[in-house]
């Protein structure tokens, strides 16, 4: 057996397969006047001789090993106990095979029949390690252990597996007396963990307090990161699952807790200089103790600052400026949004912060007070969309426009008169619509359907209706130049709009058509009463107009196309039939009051 202790790995194959064949033979023997492995003294004594002399053997092994350490100290004495505790465990591994048939018959009756203290003979080792060369050193052992994770704290370069083979150790000699089989951390707990926390601690005390006194937040924050990295890693290398959440609980309280004004205090000045680096190293530290309940308020106030701030600036000009207007606030809310998703992780506490502080300075600001109203918001919101949504010469890519949709719907979320905004983007839309001026009919229905999911089916209703009445007006007019109006000898495109979906006025002034314009609305006057019995058709003239073709001008051969108003219209073709008009024939012939007739020819 002290040779199998000292080196099982060279022991012979014949020599293990001798010892089993002993044990079974040792144990199996028929004492005289009894039944091997029966109850009588014999074979029960036979089992329990071995098994007590084995016990004695382990025993002095044990001395002789106690023997040879107290001579030694910190990392030697840690050195030669883990050496020996790898031989010995794997040894007693191979060990509790040999004697597989005294694990099977003699200590199984034992144990069922409750004797105390009769283990397998791999946990007999175990206890035997424990109780007579373990608990001599565990002090010793411990501190030497302390000792290594000290030095590894400090940047030396340290045996890693000194700790790992002793901490497994500790682990292994705890179990249940009661079930043996079953693993209990006692031994580890009382003996190396509460040491370790507790000198964990005491280490991170004195580090944290001089390093807060020497060095600024910023610096301090990245130390602390890097010391919390550090010591996860430790944990999950050595350390039980049960120890590594204290252990991270008591960093977090003497790295975070303990510093937590001095934390908070930053905060300010990291928004002020945008620091975004120290922002996301405060976000993961508070985050970890939950220590945001006052930030978040910080933050809603400054950036409602900072947004009044931006508009106060541009006051003057903006309140005349949708585009300037808009931008403005962009710029303030994409720099924070951007700052809560990325620094801030989305923490959804921020981001609430965050809308309370733009709807805040949205709403309420200079350009609000500039115009002498608090809707100036809505207004120029709605104004900068259908500058967007009507065709220009500078009229963005189509995929650009439906991110600028987007950034307006985020603004408007923010609007709290959001009725004003359906007054005047209803009113823009009906310009649109009428003029054929819209730069994507997708992208005005892609803008409805926002606002519908925004705000309900109830908001946009009106919309939807000016929406449908273009697309039936352009299906009436197909047929109406099929039938009725095939006689009509020019483009006529006439469009039905609904008398309560439509933000219109009515004409301020009459006006006499000119007689070619005047037979075909008749004429579709006509066809569309007969389609629709009961309804009626009020014709808008001053939202009308077409092109004229202007001919006999030596400066081209092909003439001119004037783009002009129905009014403009009927004064225009008066010439054709006159060379001179005064003012007072002009009016006679087109009915127009005198303002509008004024603004019409100066136009």
């Amino acid at each position: 057996m002290a040779q199998f202790l000292n080196d099982f790995t060279t022991f012979p194959k014949e020599r293990w397969i001798r010892m089993y064949t002993s044990v079974y033979n040792y144990c199996t023997a028929r004492p005289p006047g009894g039944r091997a492995g029966g109850r009588v003294k014999g074979a029960t004594f036979v089992g329990e001789e071995l098994y007590f002399q084995l016990v004695e053997f382990l025993k002095r092994h044990m001395k002789s090993l106690l023997r040879e350490a107290e001579q030694r100290v910190e990392q030697s004495l840690l050195e030669f106990y883990d050496n020996e505790w790898q031989r010995y465990s794997v040894a007693m591994r191979y060990l509790n095979h040999i004697f597989h048939y005294l694990n099977r018959h003699w200590v199984q009756r034992e144990t069922e029949d409750g004797k105390q203290n009769v283990y397998e003979i791999y946990r007999l080792a175990l206890v035997i390690w424990r109780d007579h060369f373990f608990s001599a050193l565990k002090s010793r052992i411990t501190r030497a252990i302390l000792q290594l994770f000290a030095k590894e704290r400090n940047g030396e370069q340290i045996d890693s597996a000194l700790i790992t083979v002793a901490v497994a150790s500790y682990r292994s000699l705890g179990f249940n007396r009661e079930h043996p089989k079953e693993e209990s951390l006692q031994i580890y707990k009382e003996y190396f963990a509460d040491d370790f926390v507790t000198d964990t601690e005491v280490y991170y005390i004195a580090e944290s307090t001089q390093f807060v006194g020497t060095n600024s937040v910023s610096y301090y924050m990245v130390k602390v990161l890097a010391r919390l990295d550090e010591e996860d890693k430790r944990s999950r290398l050595y350390l039980h699952s049960s120890t590594a959440a204290e252990v991270k609980r008591t960093l977090e309280r003497v790295f975070i807790e303990n510093q937590l004004d001095a934390l908070r205090a930053e905060f300010p000045a990291i928004l002020e200089n945008d620091r975004t680096d120290d922002m996301a190293r405060l976000f993961e530290l508070l985050r970890r103790v939950n220590g945001f309940s006052c930030l978040r308020d910080t933050f809603e106030l400054y950036v409602q600052a900072v947004g009044v701030a931006a508009l106060q600036a541009v006051a003057k000009q903006a309140v005349n400026d949708p585009k300037l207007y808009v931008e403005t606030i962009l710029h303030v809310l994409n720099k924070y949004r951007d700052m809560v998703n990325g620094s801030l992780q989305g923490d959804p506490g921020f981001l609430e912060a965050l809308q309370k502080g733009c709807r805040k300075f949205i709403n309420e600001n200079a350009v609000c007070a500039e115009a002498l109203t608090p809707t100036k918001s809505p207004e120029l919101l709605a104004r900068y969309t259908d500058a967007i949504l009507r065709k220009s010469a500078r009229t963005p890519p189509e995929n650009e426009l439906e991110r600028l949709l987007d950034d307006i719907m985020e603004i408007f979320t923010y609007v709290e008169d959001k009725d004003v905004f359906q007054t005047f983007y209803g009113k823009a839309l009906a310009k649109r619509l009428i003029h054929g001026t819209s730069a994507s009919e997708d992208l005005e229905g892609t803008m409805i359907g926002k606002l519908k999911g925004a705000c309900g089916f109830e908001f946009t209703s009106k919309l939807q209706r000016m929406f449908g009445d273009v697309s039936v007006s352009k299906d009436k007019a197909e047929i109406f130049r099929k039938g009725d109006g095939k006689a009509v000898s020019f483009d006529f495109t006439p469009l039905v709009l609904a008398t309560g979906a439509w933000p219109l006025q009515s004409p301020t002034t009459d006006f006499l058509a000119p007689a070619d314009l005047h037979a075909c609305a008749a004429l579709f006057s006509t066809f569309y009463e007969r389609e629709f019995a009961g309804r009626r058709l009020k014709w808008l003239h001053q939202l009308s107009k077409g092109e004229l073709r202007g001919a006999g001008y030596a400066s081209s051969k092909v003439g001119y196309v004037f783009q002009a108003s129905l009014y403009q219209m009927g004064v225009l073709l008066l010439f054709n039939e006159h060379k001179q008009l005064s003012l007072a024939d002009i009016q006679a012939s087109t009915r127009l009051a005198d303002a509008v007739l004024v603004n019409t020819i100066k136009s």
